[in-house]
């Protein structure tokens, strides 16, 4: 089953909704233009309230009458283990997808592929796993059970940064948990989620659980305004900026539905004395120009120790090894384009911002050497002596811009990284256990790495963020526990 009508070098799709291939009920689309040389890529229905209702009822039908929210557990890990398996073989599709659409290098597209397929088979596993609470020995003629259920119809709104592995954060706990969702990707990004739709059904997923509208600018804010407001829709989970998700959370109030969000960030990344500077150098690198800086993770600020500054001033200015690739770091290969003109204008505003603000040291403006000058692309960008204060600093740039800062001991560093409305992530480079536990528990973050950025390998633990950075977990325990509701059954004896 595919959405794809093949023209020389352009993808035409079609929505999803209640298992069919559909145009937008207005019979209107729009294009993708490739960030690398501004080609046609893709064409998409442009959909609308319409659409957007259809998709609903089509949820919320198989949610209330159909047997999925109750079927077996082992019916629906099946599902996601086989969703995994297709998507393992079709790797390459869905990559080409993501790199023409997003902008990043393929192999980078390829990586984001295959943690997608370790997300279904993680929710696999965990569908196996759900159970409940007894309570028999309080009285003597009373027993309580404590049950889980889905929480139902599900509204999804996801960015175009990573929009095949984000969106799986959601689909993956959901159908293990047996919710119907409604699905509404970046207009910048939707083939590879209407691709996923047609695999997932593939896979076994009945008709109506998974739709997905699309649509561009105007009627995408309306279409998603319409999803979380929706009185219909029992939860809205949604990843981009925190401006963003305030509306979301706006519209949700309607129904006092349950709300997941992840936001924005910026990002402490810290070093200290006796770090392995090798190590640390490479990973603020990676930290901050992953995916052109487009995450929202992002290590935007390099907390380092005075005695530390000099050698990273030096290492600025020579090629990085990439951790995923291990070759030189360099444009053309590894640093993707960014996804659309206007971020890359507000980049250039943020780039004039820092010069005025702090000393430049390598980057700062736009990437035009042969073979680039038609992309939008951003050079690796660093600003050294910058104060906490800086604009560069307290913004979420969202692009390759890296703000060096200086601490001069453990309580400063903490106060500093802790000086921001946000809270996603942060790092800690040291070979000291003692100080790497005191920062990690001074930091309000939702994770913190120690000696590492961007991971360990360890997938299973949930991410979320404090403060403006978000509400709720994703993956684990607690990222299935978003999908789910509570009922105490209490039972008195006769």
């Amino acid at each position: 089953m595919t959405s794809i009508a093949e023209r020389p070098g352009i993808a035409t799709y079609k929505q999803f909704i209640d298992g069919e291939w559909l145009d937008a009920v207005s019979g209107a689309t729009f294009t993708r233009t490739s960030p690398y040389d501004g080609s046609v890529v893709g064409v998409y229905p442009n959909g609308g309230i319409e659409d957007a209702q259809r998709a609903i009822l089509a949820a919320r039908r198989a949610f209330d009458e159909t047997s999925w929210p109750t079927s077996p557990a082992a019916d629906r890990a099946r599902i996601l283990r086989r969703a995994a398996d297709l998507l393992a073989e079709r790797a390459d599709a869905f990559a080409t997808c993501i790199a023409a659409e997003v902008g990043k290098p393929k192999t980078m597209a390829l990586g984001e592929v295959m943690a997608t397929v370790d997300v279904f088979q993680l929710f696999a596993a965990k569908a196996l796993n759900l159970k409940g609470e007894s309570f028999t020995q309080q009285i003597p003629d009373a027993v309580g059970i404590v049950a889980h259920e889905p929480v139902g119809v599900v509204g999804i709104i996801t960015p175009w940064n990573f929009p095949l592995l984000l969106i799986s954060w959601k689909i993956g706990p959901a159908i293990a948990a047996g919710c119907t969702m409604v699905a509404k990707p970046s207009h910048y990004t939707p083939g590879s989620t209407l691709m996923l739709a047609g695999l997932l059904a593939e896979a076994g997923l009945p008709r109506g659980v998974f739709n997905v509208v699309t649509s561009e600018t105007d009627n995408g804010a309306l279409v998603g305004q319409h999803i979380a407001a929706s009185e219909l829709v029992d939860k809205v989970a949604f990843t981009g900026s925190t401006a963003s998700g305030k509306a979301v959370m706006r519209a949700a109030a309607n129904n006092v539905k349950k709300v997941s969000l992840e936001l924005g960030g910026k990002s402490p990344n810290i070093v200290f004395p006796d770090a392995a500077v090798d190590a640390a150098v490479a990973g603020a690198f990676f930290g901050i120009y992953l995916n052109s800086g487009q995450v929202c993770q992002a290590g935007s600020r390099l907390l380092v120790s005075k005695p530390h500054q000099r050698r990273i001033r030096r290492q600025a200015h020579r090629p990085q090894p990439d951790p995923q690739a291990r070759r030189p770091l360099r444009p053309r290969h590894h640093h993707g384009a960014r996804h659309q003109r206007k971020p890359a204008r507000q980049d250039r505003g943020y780039l004039e911002r820092g010069k005025q603000e702090a000393k430049l040291l390598t980057g700062g403006s736009r990437a035009t050497e042969p073979g680039l000058e038609k992309g939008l692309f951003v050079k690796p960008t660093i600003f050294d002596e910058v104060s906490n204060q800086a604009t560069i600093a307290r913004e979420e740039i969202f692009g390759p811009v890296l703000s060096v800062l200086s601490f001069d001991d453990v309580d400063d560093v903490i106060r500093t990284a802790n000086d921001t409305m946000y809270g996603l992530a942060a790092a800690v480079w040291t070979k000291d256990i003692n100080v790497a536990l005191k920062v990690a528990k001074g930091l309000r973050a939702g994770t913190v790495w120690v000696n590492a950025y961007h991971g360990t390998g360890l997938y299973n633990m949930p991410y979320g963020g404090y403060k403006q950075s978000g509400l709720g977990r994703e993956l684990g325990d607690l990222g299935l526990e978003e999908y789910m509701e509570t009922k105490s059954i209490q039972i008195k004896l006769q």
